[in-house]
């Protein structure tokens, strides 16, 4: 399909999945109230492993790429970001500052690829990192210093799986995540035995109430395995432009249902911070689209 629209149906489609993915980050939080973090990382990643391994396939992918997802992905994003919303950092700008990952992935590029900075990546970059210079300068309550470098070394190790999973060509996202779960749910589980402990972890497996396993299960299905089976799926029928953009409303949805469900503030800075930030990322995603549509109508 050429079309740079999406069919009603397919964008409904495309915000459900961005909407599940935003207000994920609240979710993390309920779940990280009875358990520890890198025990629920652990957790998503077995039941992302097991039983759908045994459905798919082993991807067409060397070994070492599949390692490299799955310990960044895994070990460095995910469980970065469940020890951070535990108590650093609120979950509504933890769904916002991660999203940094975009201009990490283009600096990756840079020194691994060689490609080249364009002006309006360099302009988009430029607003992003004033939006987190503003952060860092109002921390304190539900964001900490920590909490903010945590998450933005986990959008780093984003950025670093962004690369492996290009070098890794065109293969079935969902059956790629699953197998490189093999790679980040021991090491999450030899983490959580080492920095939590097992009389912590017994003790809160078997006292979580169901709305904390709920919310652990909705992480390996309802966030990872239905997120990415759909946004495979649009990706498979549209250009990567028009359905990539829509990922700017994750933390539209990561801030909002921070708000409503936990009750997080949204003062002035905090609104400017993200406007700043997603300004940055609409420059860099938006752009390549835009920039043909003012030379056409120039002409």
């Amino acid at each position: 399909m050429t079309s740079r629209s999406l069919p009603l149906t397919h964008a409904l489609l495309a915000i459900a999945t961005v909407a599940i993915w935003g207000t994920n980050f609240p979710i993390m939080k309920v779940a990280t109230e009875q358990m520890p973090p890198l025990l629920i990382a652990a957790l998503r990643f077995l039941f992302v492993l097991f039983p759908a391994i045994f459905v798919f396939k082993r991807p067409k992918v060397p070994w070492r790429l599949m390692a490299a997802y799955g310990l960044l992905i895994g070990v460095g994003q995910f469980g970065l970001i469940y020890i951070a919303v535990s108590g650093y950092i609120s979950p509504g700008l933890a769904s916002l500052v991660i999203q940094t990952q975009v201009f990490f992935t283009i600096i990756l590029a840079i020194l691994i690829t060689r490609e080249r900075v364009q002006p309006y990546q360099w302009a988009g970059l430029a607003l992003a990192t004033i939006g987190v210079v503003v952060i860092g300068l109002h921390t304190g309550g539900d964001t900490t210093i920590a909490g903010l470098v945590m998450v933005l070394v986990a959008a780093l190790s984003w950025a670093g799986g962004n690369i492996a999973s290009k070098a890794s060509g065109r293969v079935n996202m969902i059956a790629y995540v699953v197998w490189t779960s093999i790679f980040s749910m021991p090491i999450l589980f030899v983490l959580a035995f080492v920095f939590e402990g097992w009389d912590l972890i017994s003790t809160s497996i078997v006292t979580a109430d169901a709305a904390t396993w709920g919310a652990v299960l909705w992480q390996s299905f309802g966030n990872t395995l239905f997120g990415y089976a759909c946004w495979s799926w649009l990706l498979s029928r549209h250009p990567a432009a028009t359905v990539v953009p829509m990922a700017l409303l994750v933390p539209v949805f990561g801030m909002g249902a921070s708000t409503i469900w936990l009750g997080e503030s949204l003062p002035a800075w905090k609104l400017a911070a993200g406007a700043l930030v997603m300004s940055g990322l609409a420059i860099s995603m938006l752009w390549p689209r835009l920039r043909p549509q003012q030379a056409g109508a120039a002409s």
